[in-house]
Order: C-alpha cells, then structure tokens, then sequence
C-alpha cells in the first residue's frame, strides 16, 4: 500500500445532536480535499468516535456514498488522524 499522508485537519464543532459532535476536512497526500465528514460518538468504538463520510440521498430514496475509504487499514488510518486531532480540540478546550 503507497503511504498515506494526511494533512490541513480542519475540525468544526458542532452542538450535539443525535450523536453528530463535529465536522471534518482534510487533504489526503497533497492532492485530494476531502470534507464534510461527520464526528460521531460511538460506544462500540474504543476511541469513542466514528466517522461517517458524506453520501447523496437521491430522488428515490436510494443512498449513495460521496467518498469513503476502500479499505479496512484506510479507514483507521483516517480515523485515527481525525479522530486524534478531534480530541485535542477538545481537550484544550476542557483546560
């Protein structure tokens, strides 16, 4: 797998609702944006956050995805970059 580099993290808080806490953007090896990412919280998770990417809900009701990642070790990768810089928004703001 080519190495992934995951830059310009952009997080944007959100009041509660329905488990959506933030958005997220952010630019994969200097080429791609990738926004609207939503920060949910999960207890299922262990870092206590998941990600859902953006999709279109169409005439008919059927959903499509926007953009997500096409593999497992994408996906935590992502997550984990994310979901890191998510928490120390949070937690400089808790200080």
């Amino acid at each position: 797998m080519n190495e992934l580099f995951i830059s310009e993290i952009q997080i944007i808080p959100v009041k509660p609702k329905e488990g959506l806490v933030a958005f997220a953007s952010f630019i994969i090896n200097d080429f791609l944006y990738i926004g609207n990412v939503g920060i949910y919280t999960s207890l299922s998770r262990p870092e206590g956050y998941r990600l859902v990417y953006p999709s279109k809900t169409l005439p008919n009701g059927k959903e499509i995805n926007c953009v997500h990642p096409i593999n497992k070790e994408t996906g935590e990768l992502i997550s984990k970059a994310i979901i890191g810089k998510f928490k120390q928004i949070v937690s400089k703001a808790n200080e």
